[in-house]
Formats: C-alpha cells, sequence, structure tokens
C-alpha cells in the first residue's frame, strides 16, 4: 500500500466537475479501500468520479469495472 493516499493530488482533471459533496464521497469511497490494500490507479478513479458526475450511468461502471478487473486477471501471472 503506497504511504499517502494522494489521488486527488495525482489526478486533480478527474476532481474538477465535482461538486464539494460528490467529491467528498469520492474522496472517502477510494480512501476506505485504500485502506483495505487497493492500489490506486488512473481508470478506477476516472471510472468512479465520471459515475459520480453523471457521466455514465451504474450499468456502465459496472461493465468497465468487470472489464478492468477481466484485463487484469489475464495479465497477472497464476500462483503456482
Amino acid at each position: 500500500m503506497s504511504e499517502r493516499f494522494d489521488v486527488e493530488q495525482r489526478w486533480p482533471e478527474l476532481f474538477e466537475q465535482l461538486d464539494e459533496a460528490k467529491r467528498r464521497s469520492v474522496l472517502n469511497t477510494l480512501a476506505a479501500d485504500w485502506h483495505e490494500g487497493w492500489i490506486p490507479n488512473r481508470e478506477d478513479v476516472e471510472n468512479i468520479t465520471d459515475l459520480a458526475r453523471g457521466a455514465i450511468d451504474a450499468a456502465e461502471y459496472d461493465r468497465r469495472s468487470d472489464e478492468a478487473a477481466e484485463r487484469r486477471r489475464r495479465t497477472v501471472p497464476a500462483a503456482g
């Protein structure tokens, strides 16, 4: 896990169109995931900020998330 939670500093353009309440909600969600060991990446942050600002709906968010998970699954070597 990264020592600092700095997603907003790393990708400020993703947060520009969020009002304060949505920005705070997104950051709280991402911070909770980070505390559980998630390593921030731009694609995940972009997807959740797109959902929060209404650029995509929940179905599109799920589709993108599933696609990203499958892509990552294929690139990680199997343990054994």
